[in-house]
């Protein structure tokens, strides 16, 4: 532990502390910074084990991190944990800001986190990017807002990513083809969990998340939910973590199908792609 800051982990960058606006420039920490810390610990608490998992199979693990901003996350990571027990691995930050991406260089540099890589790319571009390795071993989006978070999802599933970290938020694309269906699936009574305005917005985020677990499910993956205890860059905390287990695909894939249909959702049948049936060779 730091002797000044308890809170602090052992061999935690100061420096970093700074730049992250968890510690003050003269290096305190006030009641603000102590729960952002609190965060920080919280999120890193789901994140590690998977993490482990990947180092026990082989050292070089790479992590892509999807609308990185100043990759807060990642630089967490990797002072946390790469920088000690993972040094021949490397995170990815892909960011289509590109003042958010030399300044992530600028900061990776300066700390000597020689294992970082900033790329400027859409996630979608990102998919068949050459700038990234063919295998990934963690896809994580936090926040990626709207269809960024399936796009990392689609990401994740051609990489086959054994472990894919999501923290949703600002989706619309489920509401408004639910808003433009409203009329002819009135006659269906379930259409009134969704008939009023608000409705339909909370309503369709809520299937968008339901639909993306179902939809990694039928890929192979174990998935949990759970909640992001106190984040405070979003309203929207929902943490989705799926484990790639080559778990059976063809009722989860029925479920996916079913539920596009009593939705009125077909239409996105693209986005929310099941994976092949169970007679199907399993991905590696």
């Amino acid at each position: 532990m730091n002797a000044q800051h308890p809170e602090i982990r052992p061999d935690q960058s100061i420096e970093l502390l700074k730049q992250l606006h968890i510690l003050t420039r003269d290096g305190t920490l006030n009641q603000d910074s102590r729960r952002k810390l609190k965060q920080v610990y919280h999120l890193y608490h789901f994140i590690e084990p998977l993490l482990a998992e990947a180092l026990a199979e082989r050292p070089d693990i790479q992590l892509v991190d999807h609308g990185a901003g100043k990759s807060y996350l990642g630089f967490i990571l990797y002072d946390l944990f790469f920088k000690s027990q993972a040094p021949q691995g490397c995170i990815h930050g892909i960011e289509t800001r590109d003042e958010l991406v030399m300044s992530s260089r600028r900061l990776a540099d300066k700390l000597g986190f020689r294992g970082m890589r900033f790329q400027n790319l859409t996630v979608a571009d990102s998919i068949t990017s050459d700038r990234l390795p063919q295998r990934i071993d963690v896809v994580t989006a936090l926040h990626a807002c709207d269809t960024a978070t399936d796009d990392a999802i689609r990401f994740a599933l051609k990489k086959q990513a054994r472990f894919i970290v999501l923290v949703p938020c600002c989706q619309a694309e489920v509401a408004a083809v639910l808003r433009k269906n409203k009329a002819q699936a009135l006659r269906n009574s379930l259409t009134e969990l969704w008939r009023h305005p608000i409705h339909t917005r909370e309503f369709g985020s809520h299937a968008t998340n339901v639909l993306r677990c179902v939809q990694l499910e039928s890929h192979g993956y174990q998935v949990s939910v759970t909640e992001l205890v106190g984040w405070e860059h979003s309203m929207k905390n929902e943490l989705i973590i799926a484990s790639y287990k080559d778990l059976p695909r063809r009722r989860p894939s029925e479920r996916l199908a079913g539920l596009l249909h009593e939705l009125g959702l077909e239409e996105l049948g693209e986005r929310f792609f099941p994976g092949q049936p169970a007679t199907d060779t399993p991905a590696n």
